[in-house]
């Protein structure tokens, strides 16, 4: 079994909001392994589903850019969030962000793409990894477009224009007039950087979340499923996980300006409102640093092994 540390269990406290003896538990029951642990906590009812996305584990930019129906998102990720300052790398993500409108979302296309100052995006990069100092990276594109309406952008935590920590790119498809569609669309940009939906729709849901969902509903519920037949079991999980689905898909999610209409019930008022037709095509959120685990450091054991003594011995 592997050995359960204080950097574990503060780990996993962090980002599952559970006490101390119970994350210790946690990972003692499954060996050490984090997403396990996270898991085990909320079948036992001990921590939220949202908290084990709350955190980030890479820094640097997410940059956003749209000119009327297309629009992308880019991610550039640095070792620290000083470089994130750093007037070099901003512009570098501005440009590459710039270019990606037309290059599209295809990293390895997009790092042979030529930039304003007739360097590759990859020459580029390497140019400001060698004088800023510092390993960059870009992650990941995602561009969106429709044939009529408009693709609608927002930043959260922005560190300038077009940059922060979070971007969002609403596509809406319709005939309504422009500027009823640019205003909706910041709305649902707002409401997407805020309620993080997975998908447009539950069922678009990716099948391995639903089947996760499902067995942790199981879990929760051993008491009641005991010796039942298979459908009553199905009918005992299905309640939780329907909840699951019309809280993380957009269009049945409650509109975060009033905290009761739902998304799909808004656009429709809207679109009516506006005298023409309006629908959500399309979304993508990026989080800065989302899904990377960053390696965390153990001060204490890194002057130990410096001093040439085991952690758990006295540094003279």
């Amino acid at each position: 079994m592997a050995e359960v540390t204080a950097a574990m269990v503060k780990d996993l406290r962090e980002r599952s909001g559970a006490g101390m003896m119970d994350c210790k538990k946690a990972l003692a029951e499954t060996g050490g392994d984090i997403e396990a642990s996270i898991d085990w906590l909320r079948a036992k009812g001990l921590a939220s589903a949202g908290k084990k996305a709350g955190r980030t584990a890479a820094e640097g930019l997410v940059g956003v850019a749209t000119a009327g129906t297309k629009g992308v998102v880019v991610e550039v990720n640095s070792e620290t969030d000083f470089v994130a300052k750093n007037e070099q790398f901003q512009a570098f993500v501005r440009d590459v962000t710039k270019l990606a409108l037309d290059a599209g979302d295809n990293v390895e296309a997009l790092l042979s793409a030529k930039m304003p100052s007739g360097k590759t995006v990859q020459e580029a990069l390497t140019e400001n990894i060698a004088t800023i100092g510092e390993n960059q990276n870009l992650r990941r594109a995602k561009a969106l477009s429709v044939g009529q309406g408009a693709v609608v952008s927002y930043v959260h935590n922005a560190a300038a224009p077009g940059m922060g920590k979070i971007g969002v790119l609403v596509a809406l498809e319709g005939d309504a007039p422009a500027d009823k569609i640019e205003a909706l669309g910041k709305q649902l940009a707002m409401h997407i950087a805020a309620a993080a939906p997975l998908a447009l729709t539950g069922d678009g849901i990716d099948p391995a979340i639903i089947e996760r969902e499902a067995a942790i509903a199981k879990e929760k519920a051993a008491d009641k499923i005991a010796g039942k037949p298979p459908e009553v079991v199905e009918k005992i999980v299905k309640g939780p996980v329907d909840k699951f689905r019309k809280e993380n898909a957009l269009l049945s999610q409650a509109f975060v300006i009033d905290g009761k209409t739902p998304v799909g019930d808004v656009v429709a008022s809207e679109a009516k409102a506006a005298g023409g037709s309006i629908a959500i095509k399309d979304f993508v959120r990026f989080q800065l640093g989302e899904g990377i685990e960053k390696q965390q450091s153990d001060f204490a054991a890194e002057v130990a092994a410096t001093a040439g003594v085991k952690k758990s011995e006295p540094v003279a």
